[in-house]
């Protein structure tokens, strides 16, 4: 008596693993990072806008988006440009979020596959891109706070916090692995 119980390879290959497409397209990735990092881009105005503005009187709320053209390129850059600073500010935010959003995605797929929860990746993230980020404003402008300063530093990370883990999580859904149609 037979039966038609069978084990072979290609039996299991056959199965729903092998319909699952684990790496994700250029353009999905550059999708769910620019998705991600504007996404992000919005946390962290309102965590400034809650921290910055309204616990630590550090700067009005209009402050907030011409902060990045002061950074950048300085106070008196920022001053010279007027109402135009709120719009070269709120670009070098958004363009800069979504670079760091596509670098993300970019990236997530490695430690999905060794199973690595997004919003962990994001906390060293954070980090990294809080480190990168003062560094290239240190080289560009003498117009910052004292990034040795423990409380400037904290609260960066804290801020940069508020930026990577929405965006993690929103790369993490975007680029969950689909079946294959």
């Amino acid at each position: 008596m037979g039966n038609n119980i069978s084990a072979s390879g290609k039996d299991l290959d056959d199965g729903l693993t092998s319909r699952i497409a684990d790496k994700p397209g250029l353009a999905a990735t550059i999708r769910a990072g620019i998705i991600g990092g504007v996404t992000g881009a919005l946390i962290i105005w309102i965590y400034e806008a809650i921290v910055w503005v309204g616990v630590q009187h550090l700067m009005p709320l209009a402050g907030i988006p011409r902060n990045a053209t002061g950074l950048v390129f300085g106070k008196e850059v920022q001053d010279s440009l007027g109402i135009g600073a709120y719009i070269v500010g709120t670009g070098i935010h958004f363009v800069f979020s979504m670079a760091w959003g596509i670098l993300f995605a970019a990236i997530w797929p490695y430690f999905r596959q060794r199973g690595y929860e997004a919003t962990f990746v994001a906390l060293f993230y954070a980090i990294f891109a809080w480190i990168v980020m003062h560094v290239a404003i240190m080289i560009a402008s003498t117009n910052h706070p004292n990034y040795y300063d423990p409380a400037v530093i904290i609260g960066g990370f804290m801020s940069h916090f508020c930026f990577t883990v929405p965006l993690a999580l929103v790369v993490k859904r975007l680029l969950a692995p689909q079946p294959v149609r």
